[in-house]
């Protein structure tokens, strides 16, 4: 049955709902939401056209009609329809009819319109993008002619147009499969141009949750800075001079620089907390698989649910189908494990780590101990000039709790108290920068950010509004006992200055969420790690670096911390592999960005988490990406919709559900499938609970003709056989299967995980698949 006849079904639902439909409508119930409907794939054949995306417009309203009794009703209560390449809509409506309509045999999913959250000049340069000269011919940059012409959409708070990031300068014309449009008939001030080739904004889905909206939300214009910063990473131009209050100071791009690049605007001032809504984010998708994107960079992502329930789940397979490669952030909620976000087996999901430079800010003690912090704070204590120093619980005001002055919140410190000192804050709960302008109003000169044990040695440089920095979980407790056995403590915090070569690099960012994935544990998320801390792009000229209304200070480039930061390197390295090879599926760019990463960092030794332990695949992944091995990593694990329809198949999605996702009838096999066969670059068997477990990969040579042998580095308590152990390869394009068994080693050994992995080599190349076992 075609997704865009449902008329048929109308009468069969009148009968079925009657008992619910009186004089008053369902709709008219006080307990009235907004949902998104989802009925899959369309049916659409060809180019879509106006005329067919009206008629899946007209079913969706005679759908509800049906449930309301009134297809006026229905009419108003609908605020989007998904008419391209999406088929549903999101609508007011109450708890018992999202219920009902749920049961119907056509609709995939009923999901409140949840609210999902936002999760350079050196980064490229410590991938190895960039070294002494300007580009080097190796470089990954030089191959594919630096991203050019491939189109990088972004979904997130918009963009500045005005940034030199996105300057058309030296484009030509923009390519002619684009289809977008630069949404600025109510913003004047808003232009498009040759690099900057298409803006839209979603908004209703929004507004249905927080209320109506005055028209300055009628614009893709980034007022926070998020939007403009991680498209500016993904697919910025060349803009030297860039640095954050001097610091950084270089040149700043995006991975692929002659890229063009669309902001769609789904994330808007946070409410309690949250910024993007489900409705707007699936509109957005809709939106940029018709545009005709090659990649969707996707920095947001809300707790892990079913994928027919998860917007970005959604919205990126119906990407994945049109051959877009989807990147999404990992999420930052982590050291906690499980935590891992944007989880789905054909998305890109990327974690974030350090780089190998700092902005350094170290406190000097009176008894002549230095600690090492960091900050990017404009203003200095004068030279040498030392300041008593206290716990900001010390200073607290009256009336006010130990805890909320230790964490210097505002309000919380008695001038009287801090005037002249430098106060030692505790990090968390309120924001970083907020505590130290506490601080300043209570009279203090500086501040120092004490980590918690939970964040260890993750030091985020925070351009604070005083003098300050912040200092490890190990350095905060010989501070505090300096503090409490002298009886005149002093300190001095020595100026913000940029140091490169910092050793070890990469390390894992304290706030990088975790797997392994509580949704599909079979498959390791996150895929990847990428420079995701103190990253230097553009930002918005609306408001401070802060995004603190009390700053007034504003700056071309900003450096911020987060998944958010990473996932758009990614997006970079996708947007070249798409330009140098067009014809490559989501899952062979996927593979070659996986198989050729690195688990060691730059001393050489294995990459650490923040508290300078051993880091493990739930981190990181298949370990940190190197964009110059990726554009020619030999063989890939290659992979299509119909490897994903049968993993959902084995996940015990039945074939009625799974066919109306995919737009296509579709039979799971008779014989369930093994949830560890889907063709993944990662192999991971979340329960060994037999004595051994058989699973099947398939190689496809991207390469020249060569011959690959196989080793592997056994998880503590397992062994793993590989047969063959040579796959000899006689042309490009050409497959090979293997087969992997795991199997418990005799005797007694440790439960929980562990880890090992699996390496295919020529000698010239080296394909690495990480293999996660839970015993």
């Amino acid at each position: 049955m075609k997704r865009t006849n449902l008329l048929s079904f109308l009468p069969f639902l009148v009968l079925l709902l009657l008992p619910h439909l009186g004089s008053k409508p369902i709709l008219a119930s006080e307990d009235v939401s907004s949902y998104v409907v989802y009925f899959g794939s369309h049916s659409h054949v060809g180019v879509i056209t106006q005329d067919a995306m009206d008629r899946v417009r007209e079913t969706h309203y005679d759908f509800l009609g049906s449930f309301t009794g009134s297809r006026e009703i229905a009419t108003d209560a609908i605020f989007y329809s998904y008419t391209k390449h999406i088929n549903g809509f999101a609508a007011h409506l109450d708890h018992d009819l999202a219920s009902a309509i749920s049961k119907h045999p056509e609709v995939v999913s009923v999901f409140p319109n949840k609210a999902l959250k936002l999760h350079t000049t050196r980064s490229w340069d410590f991938m190895g993008l960039e070294h002494n000269s300007y580009v080097p011919s190796s470089s990954i940059w030089r191959k594919a002619r630096f991203g050019e012409d491939s189109i990088i959409a972004n979904l997130d708070t918009g963009v500045w147009p005005e940034s030199k990031s996105f300057s058309d300068e030296g484009l030509g014309p923009i390519p002619s499969r684009w289809k977008g449009i630069c949404q600025n008939q109510k913003d004047a001030t808003f232009h498009c141009n040759r690099k900057l080739i298409g803006a839209r904004y979603f908004h209703k889905g929004y507004a249905a949750a927080v209320g109506p909206l005055n028209s300055s939300f009628d614009s893709p214009r980034d007022i926070d800075g998020h939007g403009s910063h991680t498209l500016s990473t993904a697919g910025g131009a060349f803009v030297p001079g860039a640095n954050v209050f001097g610091q950084g100071n270089g040149t700043a791009k995006g991975g692929s620089p002659r890229a063009r690049v669309a902001a769609y605007k789904v994330c808007w001032p946070p409410v309690k907390g949250n910024e993007c809504y489900d409705a707007d984010v699936l509109a957005a998708f809709d939106a940029a698989i018709h545009d005709g994107a090659d990649v969707i960079s996707v920095s947001l992502g809300g707790e892990p649910a079913s994928f027919f329930k998860d917007s970005v789940a959604i919205g990126s397979f119906h990407a994945a189908k049109k051959g877009i490669v989807v990147v999404c952030s990992a999420g930052n909620s982590g050291p906690a494990d499980s935590t891992v976000s944007n989880v789905a087996p054909w998305q890109i999901t990327v974690g974030a780590s350090t780089t190998d430079r700092e902005f350094a800010s170290n406190l000097i003690l009176g008894n002549g101990k230095h600690y090492k912090g960091q900050s990017l704070a404009p203003s200095s204590l004068p030279h040498a000039k030392f300041y008593p120093i206290i716990a900001a619980s010390d200073a607290k005001a009256k009336n006010v709790t130990a805890s909320d002055a230790q964490l210097c919140k505002i309000g919380s410190l008695d001038p009287q108290k801090a005037k002249g000192k430098i106060l030692v804050c505790l990090r968390g709960i309120n924001g970083r920068v907020e505590k130290g302008r506490a601080v300043a109003l209570a009279g203090g000169v500086g501040m120092v950010l004490e980590n918690t044990n939970a964040t260890g040695n993750d030091l985020t440089a925070d351009p604070h509004v005083l003098p300050a920095t912040q200092i490890s979980f190990k350095d905060s407790l010989s501070l505090s006992r300096y503090i409490s056995q002298t009886k005149k403590p002093i300190a001095h915090i020595t100026p913000s200055r940029t140091v490169l070569g910092t050793k070890p690099a990469p390390v894992m960012a304290a706030f990088s969420s975790k797997g392994p994935s509580s949704v599909a544990p079979e498959i390791l998320k996150p895929d990847i790690t990428a420079p995701g801390v103190s990253v230097i792009a553009a930002y918005t000229g609306a408001v401070s670096p802060t995004n603190e209304k009390f700053d007034p200070r504003r700056l071309l480039f900003n450096a911020v911390s987060g998944t958010s930061m990473s996932c758009p390197h990614v997006s970079g390295i996708a947007g070249l592999l798409k330009t140098r090879y067009p014809s490559w599926s989501p899952a062979a760019i996927r593979s070659a960005i996986m198989t050729t990463a690195t688990t060691m960092d730059d001393i050489p030794g294995p990459i650490l988490n923040s508290t300078y332990m051993k880091a493990t695949p739930f981190s990181f992944g298949a370990g940190h990406v190197r964009p110059n091995l990726a554009v020619n990593p030999g063989l890939v694990y290659d992979s299509g919709i119909k490897d994903y329809l049968n993993f959902l198949c084995s996940l015990g999605y039945n074939a009625s559900q799974i066919s109306v996702f995919s737009g296509k009838n579709f039979a799971c096999s008779s014989r369930k499938a093994s949830l560890y066969n889907l063709n993944y670059p990662s192999i991971t068997v979340p329960n060994l609970s037999s004595s051994k477990v058989t699973v099947s990969r398939t190689v496809k040579n991207v390469g020249r003709p060569s011959t690959y042998t196989v080793r592997v580095n056994n998880p503590e308590g397992v062994s793993v056989a590989v047969k063959p152990t040579s796959l000899n390869f006689t042309k490009v394009g050409e497959q090979k299967t293997f087969k992997v068994t795991i199997a418990k080693r005799k005797g007694k050994v440790a439960k929980g995980y562990v880890f090992g992995d699996l390496v295919w080599s020529d000698k010239k190349h080296r394909v690495r698949s990480p293999i996660v076992v839970k015993l």
